[in-house]
């Protein structure tokens, strides 16, 4: 099975049934199909041929989904870009991915204008909207104008790169993930027996649909002939409502998004039957606060553990582990992100390659069908990272004699904040930019709302000044806001080892103390 499949087999067997809403906007999967056809032709009519990149900048939307399901009938390449992300980062992205076309939000034409004198290949912008935008193209313009029957279909090879999406990088730059056809479908099947999805699910994209946690839903869902709600941009109130007027039964939030939720003071009052399953995931939830969700929701969370390089998902928990007034192993259990997923293989090891035992902590590593390509252009990552079939996830872990894992610190220093990855080495690279700064670390800290915050540490040069708030400033000016330090303490010196790497375990020690682990 292919992408393209999975929508042609949700019109043999559901085509009259509803496939979506989006505001006023509601599709049958015979009205679906048959814009997803008309915008792959539209593509080709632009010029594209197979193997070509297009890029997508937008929030979520049908329109989105769309595109999703349209770039496997053109033959082409699709990179979802982070709607979080600086222009010049947007701009490294556009350019370094190769991108022909780009479909851009209307939020994101100011971003455009500033980067645009310096896109390397893109010939043609396509904004996704009714009407054209000068010399930018409306996206029901590039729709009505395709000729479905001149489509060129590709014979596409499971292992051919389907999407191409980027996530932070050690080395400061955004790295892409390749992943291929065979990548996509498979997490989408394994996603179905895990969640138990049936054609009678309501799925809500409240999740960015650029990110992981999301863009699988799209296919997974479509080949069951479910039923997609959109939310343009999450809004805690804005979810109870839609769960309460569409009948929701499934969705997925980040930790930091249920949180937004558990605070709505008037949540317990909305109707909130209908949802069967919430999964969540991109770092771990306090107890506390998933017993908070479990009494407003029911014993229907589920939580997930994976990262973009395997399409995502490797772990998960089962609704029965929502437990919250058991032994003390039930408990404990509620910090777990689950077991491997069928279909993937998930191991702990220790320095040695080996299986660590209960109690151990290793690293871990997974293989399966979903695993990624590689590394767009990034032959010595890839290979640090994909090992003997192994992919090297850098967080370490511990298991319990049931082999539930359970994650405890980053072998690389990120930091989740808000479910978005931030890199440390990226943020100190923009930080040594500024002249008073002599040295820098980037260290994450806990938080209530975010689950970690970024906090800068840093030394400044003999003579000069710099404010705190100068330095975050600074930064702003470079990076996405997500990115940079929510607070900057200034010291005399740094913890160094022998060799004189800056000891990070020292600097963390003082905020993580008396917690059980070093992720919040």
């Amino acid at each position: 099975m292919l992408i393209q499949d999975m929508l042609a087999r949700a019109v043999r067997l559901y085509g009259g049934r509803p496939a979506l809403v989006d505001g006023d906007v509601r599709l049958t999967y015979d009205e679906l199909s048959n814009r997803v056809h008309q915008l792959a032709a539209g593509l080709q009519g632009l010029g594209l041929g197979h193997g070509d990149h297009v890029a997508i900048l937008a929030h979520n939307s049908y329109r989105y989904m769309e595109t999703y399901l349209a770039i496997p009938e053109a033959g082409l390449v699709l990179a979802p870009i982070n709607t979080r992300l600086s222009p010049q980062e947007t701009l490294f992205i556009l350019n370094d991915a190769e991108i022909k076309t780009l479909f851009i939000g209307k939020d994101f034409l100011p971003l455009l204008e500033q980067i645009r004198g310096k896109l390397e290949m893109v010939s043609t912008v396509v904004v996704l909207d009714d009407a054209a935008q000068g010399d930018i193209l409306s996206y029901e313009e590039v729709l009505s104008g395709g000729d479905v029957a001149s489509l060129k279909p590709r014979a596409w090879d499971g292992e051919d790169m389907l999407i191409l999406c980027y996530t932070g990088g050690t080395t400061g730059l955004p790295k892409g993930v390749m992943l291929s056809q065979n990548n996509v479908v498979h997490n989408a099947q394994h996603a179905i027996r895990f969640a138990e999805f049936t054609e009678r699910d309501v799925w809500l994209h409240a999740c960015p649909m650029f990110h992981a946690a999301d863009y699988w839903s799209c296919f997974a869902l479509t080949v069951l002939g479910a039923f997609h709600v959109f939310m343009e941009k999450f809004e805690p109130r804005q979810v109870l409502e839609m769960i309460q007027t569409h009948g929701v039964t499934a969705l997925l939030l980040v930790p930091t998004m249920i949180n937004m939720v558990l605070e709505q003071p008037d949540a317990a009052h909305y109707e909130l039957s209908t949802v069967r399953r919430i999964m969540y995931g991109a770092s771990p939830m306090p107890v506390e606060r998933l017993k908070a969700a479990i009494e407003l929701f029911g014993p229907v969370m589920q939580h997930l553990y994976g990262q973009t390089e395997t399409s995502p998902f490797l772990t998960a928990t089962l609704l029965r582990d929502n437990v919250v007034d058991g032994s003390e192993e039930q408990t404990r259990r509620l910090l777990s992100c689950g077991q491997e997923i069928m279909g993937v293989e998930v191991r702990v090891v220790n320095n040695a390659g080996q299986q660590v035992q209960p109690g151990e902590v290793g690293e871990v590593i997974a293989r399966g069908p979903n695993v990624m390509l590689g590394y767009w252009k990034r032959p010595e990552e890839t290979a640090k990272t994909l090992v003997d079939g192994w992919v090297r996830t850098g967080d370490i872990a511990t298991v319990d004699a049931q082999q539930y894992v359970y994650i405890m610190d980053r072998l690389k220093d990120m930091i989740i904040t808000g479910g978005e990855n931030v890199f440390s080495p990226e943020v100190e690279d923009v930080l040594y930019r500024h002249p008073a700064v002599l040295e820098a670390a980037v260290i994450g800290v806990p938080d209530d709302k975010w689950g970690e915050a970024v906090k800068a540490i840093v030394v400044l040069q003999g003579g000069t000044h710099a404010s705190a708030q100068e330095l975050m400033d600074h930064c702003r000016e470079h990076i996405a806001h997500y990115k940079c330090p929510k607070t900057v303490d200034f010291t005399e010196a740094l913890p160094k080892s022998g060799p004189g790497k800056i000891l990070k375990s020292e600097l963390r020690k003082p905020y993580w103390e008396g917690r059980e682990r070093s992720v919040n």
